[in-house]
C-alpha cells in the first residue's frame, strides 16, 4: 500500500498524485511508489492518458536532502537507483503523459516532470537543477535535461543551480505551456482528454518511435503483433 503516491482513474484519464507535504520532497520510498504506480497505470487497459500531479501548491522541491545526508554510501547509491527506476518508469508509460507543474519543480522534481511527454505549468512556476547548491550530484535523469536544452545549457543550469522563472522555462522547453496558477490541473486534464480515446496501440507505437526507436518498436510489435510506419 502506497503512503505518499496515489492514483485516480476517471473516464480514461489517470492521475498519479504525489502527496508528501509541504514540498513533496522525494525519498527512496516515494521513488519506489512512483515506479510501482507508473507500472500499474501503464498496464491498465482502461487508462488512455496519465497526469503526474503534485497538488495545487508545489509539484516537488526535489530530493529530501536531510534524509540523503543521513545515509551511508551504499544507501545513497540505492536512492540514486530508485530515482532512475522511477523516472524511467514514468517515461516508459506507453500512453501520453503530462506533468501538471505548480509552484516549484526543483532537482529531481524537475527530472520527474521531464520524464512526462508534456509539461503544463503555472505562470509563476520556478524550476531548476538545484542539487549543486546542496553539494549533491544532479538527479539520475540528466540525459532528459540534455535532450531538452542541449549540453551547454544543461551544464549552465547544473553548475549554477539557479532558479528559472516561468517565461525562461518556456523558452528553454523545460515546460511546454503556461497557464494561470489555479488552472494548471484543469489545463492538464484538457490535454489528457484530447488523447484519452485515441487508439492505444497507435499512440504507444508512435511514442516508442520517438523515444527509443529500434528496441522499443521491436517490443511494441511483439505485444501488438503488427506495426505500420511511414
Amino acid at each position: 500500500m502506497s503512503e505518499f503516491v496515489s492514483t485516480v482513474v476517471a473516464d480514461g484519464v489517470a492521475t498519479l498524485v504525489l502527496s508528501r507535504p509541504p514540498t513533496n520532497a522525494l525519498t527512496r520510498q516515494m521513488y519506489r511508489e512512483i515506479a510501482a504506480a507508473a507500472g500499474e497505470l501503464g498496464a491498465r487497459p482502461e487508462v488512455g492518458t496519465v497526469i503526474v500531479f503534485g497538488g495545487h501548491e508545489v509539484f516537488s522541491a526535489g530530493d529530501d536532502v536531510a534524509e540523503l545526508r543521513r545515509l551511508g554510501a551504499a544507501d545513497a547509491e540505492s536512492v540514486t537507483a530508485a530515482c532512475r527506476a522511477a523516472l524511467d518508469a514514468v517515461a516508459a508509460i506507453p500512453k501520453p503523459t503530462v506533468a501538471a507543474v505548480t509552484g516549484y519543480a526543483l532537482g529531481s522534481g524537475l527530472a520527474l516532470a521531464l520524464a512526462a511527454d508534456w509539461r503544463i505549468a503555472g505562470d509563476n512556476v520556478k524550476v531548476g537543477v538545484t542539487e549543486a547548491l546542496a553539494g549533491l550530484l544532479p538527479a539520475a535523469g540528466t540525459e532528459r535535461l540534455v535532450g531538452v536544452v542541449g549540453a551547454g545549457r544543461a551544464k549552465e543550469l547544473v553548475f549554477s543551480g539557479r532558479f528559472v522563472g516561468a517565461e525562461e522555462a518556456l523558452a528553454l522547453g523545460l515546460v511546454d505551456e503556461l497557464v494561470a496558477p489555479d488552472g494548471v490541473y484543469d489545463a492538464a486534464l484538457g490535454w489528457a482528454r484530447r488523447h484519452a480515446e485515441a487508439p492505444a496501440h497507435v499512440l504507444a507505437g508512435a511514442k516508442a518511435m520517438i523515444d527509443s526507436p529500434g528496441e522499443a518498436v521491436r517490443r511494441y510489435v511483439e505485444v501488438f503483433g503488427t506495426f505500420t510506419g511511414s
